[in-house]
């Protein structure tokens, strides 16, 4: 699932608001961790061969029938049969055993706080193979989860509902009563009673259709048996949908389900697809499993999408790309997501986790793959340099933290699943597989899959047979090396310093723990085995040297190396640390930013670190500044956008004082150049990188208030709304951003005009997302209220008020007390989901106030959202650490940007 996806809803606007904050106090605090709840898996003395499950939805009241008679193996006598069940009511059930013999049950307890019911027979069930009959009805609900309706407009403008899942975790449970546990594997035989007009999909292909005898409106839809599968992967989808199909080099067909009357936005997702499931065939060495695969679009979804095995659901703008107007970023989003969840129909559909604490490998496993095969099929997008600013710095911020958590985390209780969906389990996770990958090189890499695959296919596996098989691959020790990434939190930090010898430099390297809040002050600091690479300025490119560190620390020495040459540890920023030079190190590698020779993903982790650095009071801030000056050069659209985030973050920070319009000065006299290098508009030969380095820069000026900018927007913005040059769509966001960020009400009514009108979800959202850049108090508040309406999908109400709270102080203020006021709608909509850990996040993080963090904490006391404790942790030890950041370093940082006006006005002698 591509929950957290995590990650990106945000990236492609300036993520300077985003989830990319955790700066430092210097007092160490212990992580309380959320408390368990009580919890009982379910009892193995009645499992579940085949599952004959008939469903008939009812589209306008919102309800459905169901039937289920499920093969199951009775391998001890027991007169009860405990099963989940949610939300649903069950009419009837009996036992028949094998002599033919029926049992009707003599009750139905209800669990509901634990989603389980008992039904209770007069006598015990024999041993042996048996069938168990159940008869019940539930709510097709509005809550994104189980079997829910999808609200839709027709081409015509007509209102109606399609019926969809979504069953992870542990959500199937809601459509029918099962044994909802991944561990308990067992096939499907799915029927489905819908309106003729209808499509009806499911798992498998389509075996039978018939009229449904009592009711001539109606047909009966017969799918194949699937193969043996857990229950969060089963899915079924009833609509309208148009769609586009292909079949693949090895054989499959593939198909793309759209909105009616937008096939054409299915093509890229189809190519893309198309291209992916022969790349996984032959990476894992294992054919693709089912017959076809549909990939189909779904109006109201939570997550990014859900790897069903050979039905994937995705949100609209995870999968459609309009030829006209879809923006480059969207195109790169959508190959990214189908390669995610296609990397699951293996890795995840065919051999599961074995429960809920491995999940991390599931998303981790697709969250770095999904890159390996965008880079087959794009080899331009630059990807893996996009990984360390999407990915890998990302998950670096959250476990630098207190409240963050080892990747595996001991699951129990299904309220504790959702809270895992976040940037440790998809991006650390993605970030750990990749080192690994590095340390034992992609052949054997390669090779240990395929053991692994083969292995426990159709079966259930945990983190440790997956390093059983690279260890035997690779002849490694993977599983001592990983267990010390997996199983504690956080990261070290690596210190080197260097003394050359003659002809040779020896290095001394350390590790000690890396926290937000400044030099790690523990009894017993944890250590970790890292691989550690160093390169030199003879070839930036390639290792001269590897090292395994397993200890505090260690000396090496690097022959026929002279003084004028530059040492760099990490190259490629793969390994999952943060490194401090000596100064003197440090000082030798900066005019490789200027001159370029250090690679671009090298130039990016240097200047992330020492912003992490600056943030956690290890450095100051304002050496980071003086670095940041030294990226005039830059031609690299992630290097750019790394630096934009952290700058995003310090102009955030620094709006709680009164020289806020001096930092934005500054922001654009670092971007100006790059500005003008690129200009408006696009040139003969540029590639997708350029396309959104543009965009990148264009919003960053716009939003800092570059008159240029700002004049050149809105006179864009007026051509567009009167129709004359319609903006291109890589244009749109900068555009919209910096109209409204200086802007008014007029500005207002034509965007939520031109949100009204569009057809595509895409430029919904691109609205949504910089709606929140207005700057009136009371447009702010009319905004925040729009958020709620009906004009913005569920799902993307989150990422209104995100980007309201992240545009300014004001708005973060009125974020959080909107927030506030809106609380039991707003967890009533999300259940506890990880929606709702993504909007306290997007709302709080920002915070620079010991009084707020204390708000914070007082008000989630008394309004317990379970699914979001540890995320209510991590706010409220951002906003610490963004208090003592902003007393530590503000001064010094107001008087650098002072100097800097001084020296810049002053004539040159």
């Amino acid at each position: 699932m591509n929950a957290h996806r995590r990650r990106t809803f945000f990236i492609q606007a300036d993520r300077g608001h985003d989830a990319r904050f955790s700066p430092s106090p210097h007092t160490r605090r212990s992580a309380a961790m959320p408390e368990r709840r009580p919890f009982a898996r379910l009892p193995t003395d009645v499992c579940p061969v085949n599952y004959a499950l008939s469903l008939k939805p009812d589209l306008v009241d919102f309800t459905f029938e169901g039937k289920l008679e499920a093969r199951v193996e009775v391998t001890r006598a027991t007169n009860q049969i405990v099963m989940n069940c949610a939300d649903i009511d069950i009419i009837t059930a009996s036992f028949v055993s094998e002599e033919e013999k029926e049992i009707n049950a003599t009750g139905f307890n209800y669990q509901n706080e634990d989603e389980k019911v008992t039904l209770s027979f007069p006598s015990p069930l024999p041993e042996g193979s048996s069938v168990l009959k159940i008869d019940f009805v539930g709510e097709l609900n509005d809550k994104m989860k189980g079997f829910y309706r999808s609200k839709y407009v027709t081409p015509t403008g007509e209102v109606r509902f399609a019926a969809v899942t979504q069953f992870e975790a542990t959500d199937a449970r809601r459509a029918f009563p099962c044994w909802d546990e991944p561990a308990i594997k067992a096939t499907f035989d799915i029927t489905l009673i819908v309106p003729k007009d209808r499509v009806a999909l499911s798992n498998m292909n389509i075996i039978e259709r018939k009229p449904y005898p009592d009711d001539e409106n109606l047909q009966e839809v017969k799918f194949a048996t699937t193969p043996i599968m857990s229950t969060y992967l089963v899915a079924f989808v009833v609509g309208e949908y148009d769609f586009v199909e292909s079949v693949s080099s090895d054989g499959v067909t593939v198909r793309v389900y759209t909105p009616v009357g937008k096939a054409e936005q299915g093509k890229f997702a189809l190519e893309v697809a198309t291209k992916t499931l022969p790349f996984y065939k032959d990476y894992f060495n294992v054919p693709y499993p089912l017959p076809k695969i549909d990939l189909i679009a779904i109006a109201d979804f939570a997550a990014g999408a859900m790897e069903n095995w050979g039905l994937v659901t995705y949100r609209e703008t995870a999968l459609l790309i309009d030829p006209k107007n879809s923006c480059s970023s969207s195109r790169q989003w959508v190959a990214l997501v189908v390669g995610h969840e296609l990397a699951h129909q293996w890795f995840g559909n065919l051999v599961t986790m074995e429960w809920w604490t491995h999940l991390w490998l599931n998303e981790g496993f697709a969250s770095w793959i999904e890159y390996l095969c965008v880079d087959h099929c794009f080899p331009d997008y630059d990807i893996w340099t996009q990984f360390v600013s999407a990915d890998y710095t990302r998950a670096l911020e959250l476990d630098a933290l207190d409240n963050s958590h080892p990747i595996e985390v001991n699951v129990g209780h299904p309220s504790e699943v959702d809270e895992i969906f976040d940037a440790i389990s998809y991006s650390k996770g993605a970030s750990v597989i990749r080192m690994l990958h590095n340390y034992i090189g992609d052949e054997d890499f390669r090779k240990g899959m395929n053991v692994y695959l083969m292995k426990f296919q159709h079966k259930n596996a945990s983190t440790e047979d997956l390093w059983d098989c690279l260890e035997e691959a690779s002849g490694k020790p993977v599983a001592a090396v990983m267990s010390s990434w997996t199983k504690q939190m956080g990261f070290p930090i690596i210190v080197v310093d260097q003394e050359q010898q003659g002809d040779n430099r020896m290095l001394k390297i350390s590790q000690k723990k890396f926290c937000a809040s400044g030099p790690f002050n523990g009894e017993i600091c944890p250590s970790w085995m890292v691989p550690i690479s160093i390169c030199t300025s003879e070839d930036p490119s390639r290792p001269k040297l590897t090292i395994l560190l397993d200890c505090a620390e260690t000396t090496v020495t690097i022959n026929n190396l002279s003084p004028s040459q530059w040492v760099k540890i990490n190259p490629g920023t793969v390994g999952f640390y943060r490194i401090q030079y000596s100064s003197a190190m440090l000082e030798s590698l900066l005019p490789g930013i200027r001159d370029l020779t250090l690679l671009p993903v090298d130039r990016l982790g240097l200047q992330n670190d020492l912003f992490s650095l600056s943030r956690a009071g290890i450095i100051s801030t304002v050496e980071v500044l003086k670095v940041m000056e030294a990226f005039v050069n830059e031609p690299n659209y992630t290097v750019w956008s790394d630096l934009s985030c952290n700058l995003g973050v310090l102009s955030s920070l620094l709006s709680y004082t009164d020289f806020h319009e001096e930092i934005q000065a500054f922001i654009c006299d670092l971007f100006t150049p790059i500005g003008h290098r690129l200009g408006w508009d696009g040139k003969p030969g540029e590639g997708h990188l350029d396309a959104l380095l543009r965009g990148l820069v264009l919003g960053k000026l716009g939003k800092a208030g570059h008159k240029p900018t700002v004049e050149e927007s809105r006179r864009r913005f007026k051509d567009h709304v009167d129709g004359k040059v319609i903006l291109s769509a890589d244009l749109r966001s900068p555009v919209y951003l910096t109209v409204l960020k200086h802007g008014d009400s007029a500005t207002l009514e034509t965007m939520l005009k031109l949100h009204k009108q569009a057809d595509m979800q895409e430029e919904k959202n691109r609205i949504e997302r910089v709606l929140g850049a207005i700057s009136d108090p009371e447009l702010i508040q009319k905004i925040l209220s729009f958020a709620l309406s009906d004009e913005v999908r569920p799902q993307d109400t989150v990422t209104v008020i995100g980007g309201v709270a992240g545009s300014s102080k004001h708005g973060r203020r009125a974020a959080w007390k909107f927030v506030k006021d809106n609380w039991d709608e707003l967890h009533n909509r999300y259940q506890g989901g990880f929606l709702i850990s993504r909007l306290i996040k997007l709302t709080v993080d920002g915070f620079a106030d010991e009084k707020i963090a204390a708000e914070v904490k007082s008000f989630f006391e008394s309004h317990h959202a379970p699914a979001a404790e540890r995320t209510v942790q991590q706010c409220c030890e951002n906003i610490l650490l963004n208090a003592a950041w902003l007393k530590r370093d503000a001064d010094d940082i107001h008087q650098y940007i002072l100097n800097r006006k001084v020296s810049a006005s002053s004539p040159s002698v």
